[in-house]
Formats: C-alpha cells, sequence, structure tokens
C-alpha cells in the first residue's frame, strides 16, 4: 500500500495525544428535516451506508514507523459500520440533550486500528430537525480545510439529490457544491529559471526572517521585560484553564447575526475578529471574577493564522501559524479592552515573518515546540501556560447549505484541548450567522453554559458603548 510520509507539524498532534486529551476536531451541524419526507434520517443512513467509496483522507491509516506515514486503504478493507454510527436523543431532544451527546462523543480517543474519523448521525432533535457530528484527527485537518471540505460535501442547490456522504467526497470525490468557481483560459506564463545562488539568497533571507521572528516573539518571554500591550509566550497568568485535565468534555454553543458584529467592527475600526476576542475576554473577566479566580494580569490567547493560500483546494493537513494576543481581562470597560486586543493584534500580526509555505512551516515549528514538547512529554500543565486558551474564528460558507435537500440551520466547530488549556473557543461563520463552539474540560470549568451566556451580554455591552444596533 502506497505511503504518505507526514509533514512535522501533523506528526506533532499524533505524538501529543492521549486519552486525556485526544487530538481530534469536530464539527457540530443542525439541520431541518423536509416537511415532505418524515423517514428522511433513516432513509438518508440507509443508503449512505451503501457507500463504500473513501476519498482521502478519509482512507488514510496511521504507521507510526518507521517513520510517521499515512498508509491509503483499499475501500474494501475499511469498515464502515464502525466509522458511521446512527444515533437518537432521548425526549425532549433540545438543545441540552444535544450538548450533553455531544460532549460524550467528543472525549473519546479515536482507535488507530482505523482511519482516524468517525460520522455520527443523530435524529429526535426538537422543532423537527436532525443533527451530523463528524469527527477526524487534527493531523490531517485544521479549522480552514475541515471547512473546505464542508463546502464540497454540503450543496448550495435545494434541489440537489442523491449527495454522496462526506467520506466518499474528501479531497478527491466530486465537489458537490453546486457553486461554480470562475476560471480563467489564460496560457500559462513561462517562469523563467531561477539562478541557483538566487534560490540559495532566498532560502538564507527566509531563514532570516524567521530567526527575526521569533527572536522578538520570545524576546519578552526570557526577558521578562514587556512591550506596550504584548502578549508573548510563557507570560500569561495561571488560571482555573490550565492546570492538568482529564477526559470528559464539555460542550457549549451561542450564535449571532454576523452583522452585529461587523457593525461593532466598524464603529471600531477594527475587525470582526477583533469584535469575537473582546466579546470572549470580557466574558472571561466575568467568569473568573465570580469563581474568584481572575489574575491581575490579562489573560492571553494562542490565536490560529490560516497560511493556506485563497485559492487552493482541499488538502490534506495543517496550513496555520500563530500569534498571541491579549484579551483585555485586566480592565473593565470594553472600549478600553477593545483597544488593548487591537494593539496586542497589530503587534503579534506584525511578528509574522513574510516567508513561503516551507518558511512558515519552520517558523510554526520553531514557535510551537516548547509547548507540544511539554504535551508529548506529559509536562502541560505543570508549569507557567504558553497562553490562557485558543480562540479562533473561521470563515465558513456564506450562503445556505442543504444535504438531499435538508437544510443546514447551523454549524458549530467542537475543539480540542490539552494539558495546560482546559478551554477552547472557536467560531464558524455560515450564512450570516456567527456560531461559537465552547470547548471544555468538565472536571476543571464549572458551569461552562455562562461562558456562553456571558458572551453574548458582552456583545450587547460593546454595541451599548460604540452606540450600535
Amino acid at each position: 500500500m502506497p505511503r504518505k510520509l507526514l509533514a512535522v507539524n501533523d506528526s506533532a498532534w499524533l505524538f501529543a495525544e492521549s486519552h486525556r486529551t485526544p487530538m481530534h476536531v469536530g464539527m457540530l451541524a443542525n439541520f431541518r428535516v423536509p416537511a415532505d419526507q418524515p423517514t428522511f434520517v433513516a432513509d438518508l443512513v440507509a443508503r449512505w451506508r451503501e457507500e463504500r467509496r473513501f476519498a482521502p483522507p478519509f482512507n488514510f491509516l496511521f504507521k507510526r514507523g518507521p517513520v510517521p506515514s499515512w498508509v491509503e486503504v483499499p475501500d474494501e478493507e475499511i469498515d464502515l459500520d464502525y466509522h458511521l454510527r446512527h444515533s437518537a436523543l432521548p425526549a425532549p431532544g433540545s438543545q441540552r440533550e444535544l450538548g450533553v451527546l455531544i460532549s460524550r462523543l467528543h472525549s473519546a480517543k479515536m482507535d488507530r486500528r482505523y482511519p482516524l474519523w468517525e460520522c455520527h448521525v443523530i435524529e429526535g432533535l426538537e422543532e423537527d430537525r436532525w443533527s451530523l457530528y463528524f469527527k477526524a484527527h487534527h493531523s490531517q485537518v485544521d479549522g480552514v480545510g475541515g471547512v473546505r471540505l464542508l463546502r464540497r460535501t454540503m450543496s448550495a442547490d435545494p434541489g440537489a439529490r442523491g449527495m454522496l456522504p462526506p467520506w466518499a467526497i474528501g479531497t478527491r470525490g466530486p465537489d458537490q457544491s453546486g457553486i461554480v468557481r470562475a476560471s480563467r483560459a489564460v496560457e500559462p506564463a513561462r517562469v523563467p529559471a531561477t539562478p541557483l545562488v538566487t534560490k540559495a539568497a532566498g532560502a538564507v533571507a527566509g531563514a532570516n526572517a524567521v530567526a527575526s521572528s521569533l527572536g522578538r516573539t520570545y524576546l519578552e518571554t526570557v526577558t521578562g521585560r514587556r512591550e506596550c500591550d504584548q502578549a508573548a509566550p510563557y507570560r500569561a497568568p495561571k488560571t482555573i484553564f490550565n492546570g492538568r485535565i482529564h477526559t470528559p468534555r464539555r460542550f457549549a454553543t451561542q450564535h449571532y447575526p454576523v452583522d452585529r458584529l461587523r457593525a461593532v467592527a466598524q464603529a471600531a475600526d477594527g475587525s470582526l475578529n477583533d469584535v469575537f476576542l473582546a466579546i470572549c475576554g470580557g466574558a472571561l473577566r466575568r467568569y473568573l471574577a465570580e469563581n474568584d479566580a481572575l489574575p491581575t494580569e490579562t489573560l492571553t490567547a494562542n490565536v490560529p493564522v490560516s497560511v493556506r493560500p485563497a485559492t487552493s483546494g482541499a488538502s490534506v493537513g495543517n496550513a496555520i501559524t500563530f500569534l498571541y494576543a491579549s484579551l483585555g481581562t485586566d480592565v473593565d470597560h470594553p472600549l478600553e479592552r477593545m483597544e488593548a486586543i487591537q494593539a496586542s493584534v497589530r503587534l503579534g500580526k506584525s511578528r509574522l515573518p513574510a516567508v513561503g509555505r516551507a518558511g512558515m512551516d519552520a517558523y510554526t515549528a520553531a514557535l510551537m515546540a516548547p509547548f507540544l514538547g511539554q504535551s508529548i512529554l506529559g509536562l502541560g500543565g505543570r508549569g507557567r501556560p504558553a497562553s490562557n486558551l485558543v480562540i479562533s474564528n473561521v470563515p465558513g460558507p456564506s450562503e445556505a447549505r442543504y444535504i438531499d435537500g435538508s437544510r443546514v440551520e447551523e454549524i458549530y466547530p467542537v475543539s480540542l484541548l490539552f494539558n495546560g488549556q482546559a478551554l477552547n473557543i472557536t467560531a464558524v461563520s455560515y450564512d450570516g450567522e456567527f456560531n461559537i463552539g465552547y470547548t471544555g474540560c468538565r472536571d476543571s470549568l464549572p458551569s461552562l453554559q455562562r461562558i456562553a451566556v456571558y458572551s453574548g451580554e458582552e456583545l450587547e455591552r460593546l454595541e451599548s458603548a460604540y452606540r450600535v444596533g
């Protein structure tokens, strides 16, 4: 069977994995059952069980040695009964029952004897709805890559029927989106051969840029001297989010119209992501204060940044780097918090090296090496944290999507945790809505749902402060 070597940054997620810290990410989508098809879910599952074609990465099996690799497994050797699960919620089938089920499903580490994915079809959600929970290993897909796979799987055409399941689409199966991408029939330009000395000079310049960026990023970590609005690795205060974690997870959700966040962003002369960080900062400040656990220093967020080209298609593996940003939890006023976050994000972005994909992979590997090294050695959560939590924002489809005419109503990300980071907040925008998933360690965070509630109240505070809405 053919082998595909893993990139260093991808294999790190596998070696950092344990039963307490499974390294998979998930997607929860809620659908409306078509009014004229009361048996829609059962019929869909029955049809999907007959689909035995598997596209990458859903036919990849991990082999640890002699070097970390993916082996492409023949279709007939994949046990679909293991990967495809059909469940039903207990009555009344509310968001609470759904959250409990997703928390339990997301807690379990996947069996490496099989390709690393699961598809759960869940019926019985209130108001004639059903859910699809899909999880895959982070070594195979990051947030942006996962959304690109989703775009290929779900159609923008409500009339599309007989659609293939996600595992038959992957990165090589047919694009079911129904969206025609504009293409230009232009004769490719002839690229002149680059002299070897020029290539060498470019490699040296890239290495210098990476070294310079790492030096600036870790300067305050090493010296303890803080630049204005600086957020650096291993200078975050230790909080209840930053101890050792356990296997059980909690999952909560929240969603708002994207236009509400955009209105605040416009008033603040910032970005939608600035507003998202400010909402999270305010919610976390209130949550920690109520638990008598608010540090005097501001919390620091690790913010993933996609380096995947906008024009590239779905692919296996990760294409992300990270920046560190202040959350302004040391101030109560929402406008002051927003200003602190914006300044910190600008500084963080200025530190990212202007290099190509290979250079950025090297930068990310070096930047995250201490953190992932701790995870691999089982030392996470014992000292000062690299950051307090991960906060991520992934743009999703801007138009409504369907599976066999069943409309997707919401899409929520379900993320991963580490020893030393018991909370992850990730958002996906979809069809005019901003959908946030809160993934936490059940034993570390009492009443995780309060953070989701406080997020909405912090958005209202921002709207009031900026006089929008």
